[in-house]
């Protein structure tokens, strides 16, 4: 695979440039691959390919969208063990991980199959003042014409699927431009989506620079931006859009509350995964846990006995949990940052110490709100753990943040868990589970600096398409 060169996909062809691009393993910083990168004329290129794919795609009817979300999905399960190994050494995730993200986007593309049939209006009364006799309104959802999808580093598949999919089942046609670390995995789901029939063009694949992309986000003949990635980028990309449709799902610093009442044995072994699965470089990774007073030191016990018993090393070795960070540098910050709260009296209870692209797996104590390993989004395999003594506390202690994805809550207190949902200030709330739980069909996105709209199939499809109404004057 070091060897092999990947073009780039645009209007059902494989393009080179002038620009190649070296991409390497995290974990040993041997070559994986080389990808040409798409300059100026080939984006305009993939933006006219786009537009002109468009006026096919919108006229597709359903079970033909629907028939090749499934082809997708066969192509994907019959080159699933492939897909996976090209995750492991492109992004460091550990190989049963990088199966479990492989799965997750057959799913998702078989969810988008379906809901590809299941696009609905409906019929609304307009009768409802004199002079509007006889008349009635249909509502119906069109296809809004080319998506660009900006997808990060971390799911280099099912993030990308999760754009790629509700596009397809919704009619659009979408420019997709990959993490630049993780290219190679979005341009083997090229390769099947070629061959799945659809039209030339309502796929376009363009790795390229940050500055390529924003020049994309500006075009006012892209109708729709979808965003993943940090907050920072999120919102300059959303200055840059103008007046098309965004979507920005931009992170967080999840926090977790342990109740008094919960299975702490539970509760600590959904923490050590949520906490450190793919290194903490999950944006709903759990890094604020608060566990009630009078179960505090249980909980941190059996916490700290399952981090301690997490396996680092070759994402590749089967009984791996940690690998690599996706390079030094994001290391390097996650170390300045722990530096910075131990000056400020936080305690190391384990970890701590970086090697190269690996960190170890991190547990803090007596931390305060204002330092970075709380507030920030530390996207690394750190997380603090702090105690409270009411429910109502821990709320209030999981919304002092500028963030706002998901949140988890150990209890079995029906009335805790309702003010839970009803007063913290997330997109999702997972109940006697950790807040990294995602499942595919689920509406997925945050609110504050998490960013705004919905990713899961039928919710994306929401985002991606129009009303429109058509008021018919029935009387005679």
């Amino acid at each position: 695979m070091a060897d092999r060169e990947y073009k780039f996909l645009i209007n059902g062809e494989w393009r080179k440039s002038p620009k190649k691009e070296t991409i390497k393993n995290p974990y040993n910083n041997e070559t994986v691959a080389h990808v040409y990168f798409a300059e100026k004329r080939d984006l305009e290129d993939a933006v006219l390919s786009s537009q002109k794919a468009f006026e096919i795609t919108k006229r597709l009817p359903a079970y033909k969208r629907a028939e090749i979300l499934k082809n997708i999905a066969k192509g994907l399960e019959h080159r699933k063990d492939e897909i996976a190994k090209t995750i492991t050494v492109e992004a460091g995730k550990p190989i049963t991980d990088s199966r479990i993200e492989v799965s997750r986007a057959i799913n998702t593309f078989q969810i988008a199959s379906e809901e590809a049939k299941r696009i609905e209006g409906e019929v609304i009364p307009l009768d409802l003042l004199p002079g509007s006799e006889g008349k009635i309104g249909i509502v119906r959802r069109f296809p809004i014409g080319p998506i660009l999808g900006i997808t990060p580093f971390n799911f280099p598949l099912n993030l990308v699927s999760h754009k790629v999919a509700p596009a397809i089942a919704s009619g659009n046609t979408i420019i997709l431009k990959p993490a630049p670390k993780t290219p190679v995995t979005a341009l083997l789901l090229g390769e099947i989506i070629s061959k799945s029939g659809l039209p030339a063009g309502g796929l376009n694949i363009v790795p390229c620079s940050n500055t390529m992309a924003e020049k994309l986000v500006a075009d006012e003949r892209i109708k729709k931006l979808s965003f993943t990635g940090s907050a920072a980028v999120g919102m300059k990309l959303k200055a840059l859009a103008g007046m098309k449709k965004v979507t920005l799902e931009l992170g967080g610093n999840a926090g977790t509350i342990i109740h008094s009442d919960a299975d702490i044995d539970f509760a600590a072994k959904r923490c050590t995964t949520g906490a450190f699965s793919f290194a903490g470089q999950i944006c709903i990774s759990v890094q604020r846990i608060y566990a009630q007073k009078d179960i505090y030191e249980e909980f941190l016990g059996k916490f700290l006995a399952c981090v301690r018993n997490l396996k680092m090393g070759d994402p590749m070795n089967e009984s791996t949990n940690i690998g690599p960070m996706i390079d030094e540098k994001a290391g390097m910050r996650t170390e300045e940052w722990l530096k910075e709260a131990v000056a400020d009296g936080t305690k190391i209870l384990t970890g701590g110490k970086r090697n190269g692209n690996f960190f170890e797996p991190t547990v803090l104590t007596n931390t305060k709100p204002s330092m970075k390993v709380c507030k920030e989004e530390v996207f690394a395999p750190l997380v603090t753990v702090e105690k409270y003594e009411r429910f109502e506390d821990a709320v209030s202690m999981v919304n002092n943040s500028i963030y706002g994805l998901q949140a988890g809550i150990f209890t079995r207190d029906i009335k805790n868990i309702f003010f839970a949902y009803n007063e913290l200030l997330v997109g999702g709330v997972i109940v006697n589970d950790i807040p990294t739980y995602r499942a595919d069909q689920m509406p997925y996105g945050g609110v504050k600096m998490s960013g705004f709209g919905r990713e899961g199939v039928r919710y994306a499809i929401e985002e991606m398409t129009e009303l429109k109404l058509l008021a018919l004057n029935l009387a005679e």
